[in-house]
């Protein structure tokens, strides 16, 4: 009677040993694969961040034997004097730039000469003319209220003294 009952406790222990183990092995068997990292198809190369321009354009490079001093030194001296000669407007400087209420503008004439600052747009089409005056040689700062109808953007600076353009850049507020 003892024999039965070792038997059955020991039939006991391993059923319940084999119930165990059939349990944790279907719980492991029982995940399935991942199937969206599985691919059958190629990726394709990862392109490149930078477009690649194929063209046959041909780097600028200036004439440099315009540029170089003339032999005749005489020549040379007589376009020197005349470029300073027609260089009559100097910009020296335009704050706060970019702009909000007032727009200041330093300049300096190398003769009495007159003068027009006009603002355009990027198209080129005059918008305002904030000034159109006659002034003597030297440093001047002029200071203009910005007009309420400009919208906030980009626009240039349009300086003609004497036929001389300048052209700068502001920014609107």
């Amino acid at each position: 009677m003892k024999t039965n009952r070792v038997k059955i406790a020991l039939n006991f222990n391993i059923a319940c040993l084999t119930a165990m183990l059939l349990l944790i092995c279907s719980v492991v068997f029982a995940q399935k694969v991942d199937t969206s990292r599985i691919s059958l198809k190629l990726k394709a190369k990862p392109s490149n961040r930078f477009p690649v321009i194929k063209g046959s354009v041909q780097p600028y490079r200036p004439n440099v034997y315009n540029y170089l001093p003339s032999v005749n030194p005489v020549v040379n001296a007589n376009t020197t004097n005349r470029e300073k000669s027609e260089k009559n407007l100097t910009i020296l400087k335009i704050y706060p730039n970019p702009v909000v209420e007032q727009l200041n503008i330093n300049l300096r004439l190398e003769k009495e000469t007159s003068i027009s600052i006009k603002i355009t747009d990027l198209l080129g089409n005059d918008i305002v003319t904030l000034s159109n005056e006659r002034l003597p040689h030297g440093e001047h700062t002029k200071t203009y209220n910005m007009p309420s109808k400009l919208n906030a953007g980009i626009y240039f600076l349009r300086i003609m003294a004497g036929g001389e353009p300048v052209i700068k850049r502001i920014s609107v507020l």
